[in-house]
């Protein structure tokens, strides 16, 4: 069974993935900030991570920055779940190794489902 771990603060958003993705056979973790996305990953060793930018306590670009420090987290496949427009997210993101951009408002949970299968691919 893939492990997901969801790291975004909007609630309803959080609570609707991890629906979605626990009703296709996912183990599924969420966390509201990037400081508990990082605790979170840590015990839960997901093999990929949906990650959204602005978010309280711990930005995304922060956590992804700590994550990749860890020897534990430097090759973890993360997908940027964001609003932003794909050219805006900050090429210092993009070079911290991520996955691909998912556009939360572009996107069904079908559709993001369908984006997570081929990047554990």
């Amino acid at each position: 069974m893939p492990k997901i771990a969801i790291v975004e603060d909007d609630q309803a958003i959080s609570q609707m993935y991890r629906f979605k993705f626990e009703a296709v056979g996912y183990e599924v973790g969420t966390a509201s900030n990037g400081k508990e996305g990082l605790e979170l990953i840590k015990d839960l060793k997901p093999d990929i991570v949906l990650l959204d930018l602005m978010m309280p306590v711990m930005t995304g670009d922060e956590m992804l920055k700590k994550l990749r420090s860890e020897s534990w987290g430097k090759d973890l496949k993360v997908v940027i779940l964001t609003n932003m427009g794909e050219q805006e997210v900050p090429e210092s993101i993009r070079k911290l190794g991520v996955s691909g951009v998912i556009l939360k408002a572009e996107m069904t949970p079908k559709q993001v489902e369908d984006a997570v299968q081929k990047f554990l691919k």
